[in-house]
Parts: structure tokens; sequence; C-alpha cells
């Protein structure tokens, strides 16, 4: 990871078309600034008092899943926020299905998740059944700036397309030598084909770091 290259896209700069190809060909795509200071400081007020659980491999790893069962009225908007709406049925082309909204907590001592894709097309214990799903992308909003050092995202470009034996997607590394590093701002968001082979860094910061 000390070693790993920083993306330095300007993803501001990226027309439609352009976040299209990204995703499709490097698997993912960042789209900054979707969620205003406002939403942001909403967002944080409804879901810091929620029940978090620890994972299973550190108790610095948090999360409260199903949101959609909760009083969370901010985030269940935030699914339906119209940018993201709009990039989506471009990406698609087809009517949109919400399999699941979550938090994510990565607080000072996570660390970091190995490199995984959310696809298990086979059976999943881990996903449930929407990891079967053949198309399925994911939208990461960070309400926290990702720094180096608080958990940022990192990927394996291209990692959907390979056909090599390592590209099975239960397939788990520690590290990958063409992996890189994404850091962003609090309000954007990271989208992801879930073949794509990802994780995040160690929060080796002073702060926790919330997805959503």
């Amino acid at each position: 990871i000390a070693n790993a290259r920083q993306a330095d896209t300007d993803w501001s700069s990226l027309t439609t078309q352009e976040r299209i190809r990204s995703i499709e060909l490097d698997g993912f795509v960042v789209i900054p600034d979707l969620l205003s200071p406002d939403q942001i400081t909403a967002l944080h007020g409804e879901l810091d008092s929620l029940p978090m659980n620890s994972t299973d491999y550190s108790k610095h790893q948090k999360g409260c899943h199903d949101l959609w069962e909760r009083d969370c009225p901010v985030a269940i908007d935030a699914i339906a926020n119209p940018p993201i709406l709009e990039f989506l049925n471009n990406l698609f082309g087809d009517d949109l299905i919400c399999t699941s909204i979550g938090l994510g907590c990565s607080e000072p001592g996570h660390p970091g998740i190995a490199i995984h894709t959310d696809s298990q097309p086979y059976g999943s214990k881990i996903f449930g059944v929407q990891a079967s799903s053949p198309i399925l992308a994911r939208v990461l909003y960070y309400l926290d700036d990702l720094t180096r050092e608080v958990s940022p995202f990192r990927v394996i470009p291209r990692s959907h397309l390979s056909l090599h034996a390592d590209g099975n997607p239960y397939q788990r590394f520690e590290g990958h030598p063409e992996e890189v590093i994404v850091p962003t701002k609090a309000g954007s968001a990271v989208f992801l084909n879930h073949r794509t082979f990802h994780g995040n860094c160690p929060n080796v910061g002073d702060r926790a770091r919330e997805m959503l």
C-alpha cells in the first residue's frame, strides 16, 4: 500500500460519456460534490446515532445494514439523488433497482479491507443473493475526506475484465502491484462495477471515516 500509485485524474472535468467509459473500462469512476455540506451535516446527524456492529476482523470497522428499515429519511433520499439517477440511467439504460443501503465506519486502527470483489455469482454467505446479480453498481458516498492516512479507497483498474484464474471473484489479495489509491473529498461518490477488485487502506489517521 505504501508504494501504491495514487490516482491523479481530474474527476470533476470528465463528461458523462467519459465517466461511463471509466466505469465500463476501468471498473470505477469518481463523481465529486454529489452531496452538499448541508446534506453531509444532516446525514452525520441522522446516522451517527445508529447502532453499529463491529466486523469479525476488526473492532475498528463497524457497520449498520438495511437502513431502509430504520428512521433514516435523509439517507433514503440520497438513494434518489437526481445526479445519481441521471448518471445511472445513462449508464444502464434500464429501470433501476436499489438492492441495499448501509453505513460503514472505519475508525483509527482499522487495518484495511483486503482486495476483493462484491461479485459472488455462484452463491454467497457474505453478500447474499444480490452478489449473484450479473450487473450491479455500487455507489459509495463518502461522508468524510479520504486522505492517504484515513482509509482511502483502493482498486485494481480493469480487474473486472481479467480472464485469468486470479480473477476468480472469490479470490482475496492483501495487495497487488497494479492497485491504485483513490483519495477524495467528502460528498464525493465512487461508482464501482461490482466485479472489480477493490478494498480500502488502513486508517492510520486521528479520525473516523464514514461511507454510505
